[in-house]
């Protein structure tokens, strides 16, 4: 079962797709937003296709598709929390998580182009695990239980620009982390109950040529542990997005170059889909 958000920007409909056929959620839901996950949104979902009660999308194929949660309250990021990640930007792995913020704002669909200004000269790539809280959390009492908040995960391009986020942030990493369109999610959301985020291979490739592959198996805190260890001073939302960090591979290590104009930004996690960023640069 995939969730997702098609339609033009702004104009979303919230869609379920099984066994590849595309239904309609509008008569269950007006949109996936934190409101349909504090409802127990994906448990209505799937009591309506068992029952037969939702109506095809016609012509579903043929729309956009948005990212596949509409604002969420917050969307909350860990840094450094692959070990090789953290050794190719001279760094050494984290005793407890990184946390930077992202805004709401920055969302975007996995296929909407980049659209760079020409003072953004270090914008670097990054695929993530996503993942969606479902029920509210909040001291979280173990690593164990918080995987009972999650309600499903997501294919995420974490983008940063570099100059703003190291060299002239005052040590605040969110200064390079909010550009419009720096945060593409989707193609959608794949229920918790289908997915084992300790053991998910990720990819990202620029114009064709590979720049990470790695597994979720690397991650220093999974999950778990960062739904438990963030719950104790901040508390997380129905709706809102948590960003598990990412694998070696990125242009901040000095391999590769920063992304430009004309750049093809791909990248895939199995089972969670793929994206496609073609990057911009406007005046």
């Amino acid at each position: 079962m995939e969730l997702l958000r098609l339609g033009p920007i702004g104009h979303e409909i919230p869609v379920v797709r099984d066994d590849d056929v595309h239904y309609d959620l509008r008569p269950l839901t007006t949109d996936i937003n934190p409101e349909f996950f504090a409802e127990d949104g994906i448990g209505r979902v799937r009591t309506a296709l068992d029952e037969g009660g939702l109506g095809l999308l016609d012509g579903a194929e043929g729309l956009r598709i948005g990212a596949p949660v509409s604002r969420p309250s917050a969307v909350v990021c860990v840094g450094m929390n692959y070990a090789a990640h953290a050794r190719e930007t001279g760094a050494e792995p984290p005793k407890a998580p990184v946390v930077f913020f992202k805004m709401p704002s920055t969302i975007a669909g996995p296929y909407d182009r980049l659209e760079l200004p020409p003072y953004a000269t270090k914008v670097d790539w990054e695929v993530e695990l996503g993942l969606v809280i479902g029920t509210r959390a909040f001291r979280v009492a173990s690593a164990e239980e918080a995987y009972s908040h999650v309600a499903g995960y997501v294919l995420a391009n974490d983008l940063s620009e570099r100059r703003f986020q190291i060299e002239e942030s005052g040590g605040q990493w969110s200064k390079g982390k909010n550009l419009p369109g720096f945060t593409p999610l989707g193609p959608w959301i794949r229920p918790a109950a289908e997915v084992d985020p300790g053991s998910l291979q990720l990819r990202s490739w620029v114009n064709g040529e590979v720049r990470q592959d790695s597994s979720t198996s690397d991650l220093i805190f999974d999950v778990g542990q960062i739904i438990h260890q963030l719950s104790q001073t901040m508390p997380f939302e129905p709706g809102d997005v948590i960003l598990t960090g990412t694998p070696q591979g990125v242009a901040m290590s000095g391999k590769f170059p920063f992304l430009t104009d004309g750049d093809v930004v791909e990248m895939e996690i199995e089972g969670l889909g793929r994206h496609r960023q073609a990057v911009a640069v406007t005046q």
